[in-house]
């Protein structure tokens, strides 16, 4: 089926799960426990590699317990952080791959006081990981906070384009931000299309993280659809269970497949 992309852990059945399916992309979501073999990691890309599957990972969310932060008060986050992202961008250069990266996550630090000056602090955080490789990582935003769409008005301008930042935009995060504005929605799809290599694609009701599946929100899918073709996407659908089932993202392929794009506009 035409657009199979999906998402899964490293469990060996997950991923039997997945390429089943045949899929054209994969991302691997990883915990901090992943980080501690990472000869499972490069095992599962390469077994990606063999099956003509394009690898990408996600940067653990969480460490200990605390959602992570890059401008965290926390060293121990602080550390881990920068460490695991080393340790990544290794894997991935190494093993060709990409990988997705929070710059925060909600109820973490940067989540508060968003200015134009912690924008900045936040861009040259950004900057030193940048360090470790400029091409395999690519940022992906959040529904509050410094590194979302709706919540900080200097994000584009004063950090995104002053390090040409290679993006994961999250369809549904943006779209909550803006309190489920198709509008405002667009205008980030256009205005972060130079930078955005990757997208997640999942619906939402635009209120909270709900991850429903596409055709179940609020999101305009025929005005997304021609914003995206032409670049990595997968569908990020909230699993019940175990996840073993990706069943509701096989649906959500389905869906987008048989959505008829709206047509671009052209400037005269």
């Amino acid at each position: 089926m035409k657009f199979m992309r999906l998402k899964g852990n490293l469990e060996q059945s997950n991923l039997d799960n997945r390429l089943g399916y045949d899929p054209e992309i994969l991302e691997f979501y990883l915990s901090d426990r992943d980080l501690q073999d990472p000869d499972l990691i490069r095992d599962r890309i390469r077994q990606l590699h063999h099956r003509g599957v394009k690898p990408y990972l996600h940067h653990p969310p969480v460490h200990q317990g605390e959602y992570l932060d890059i401008l965290s008060g926390n060293p121990l986050v602080r550390r881990f952080y920068n460490e695991s992202c080393e340790l990544l961008a290794r894997i991935c250069e190494e093993e060709r791959a990409k990988c997705v990266v929070h710059a925060h996550y909600v109820h973490t630090d940067s989540c508060r006081n968003v200015t134009r000056e912690r924008t900045v602090l936040l861009r040259e955080e950004i900057r030193k990981v940048m360090a470790y490789s400029k091409e395999v990582f690519v940022w992906e935003d959040s529904t509050e906070g410094i590194f979302s769409y709706g919540r900080n008005p200097y994000l584009i301008d004063d950090l995104i384009v002053p390090l040409e930042l290679p993006l994961t935009v999250d369809v549904s995060h943006t779209f909550i931000s803006f309190g489920g504005d198709n509008e405002r929605l667009r205008d980030v799809l256009e205005r972060t299309s130079p930078y955005a290599q990757y997208y997640h694609l999942v619906d939402s009701a635009g209120i909270e993280h709900d991850s429903l599946p596409l055709g179940r929100g609020r999101i305009d899918w025929r005005m997304v659809k021609p914003l995206v073709l032409g670049k990595d996407f997968i569908f990020e659908i909230t699993l019940s269970g175990d996840h073993f089932d990706c069943a509701p993202m096989v649906d959500s392929a389905r869906y987008f497949a048989g959505v008829e794009a709206e047509d671009k506009v052209v400037a005269e």
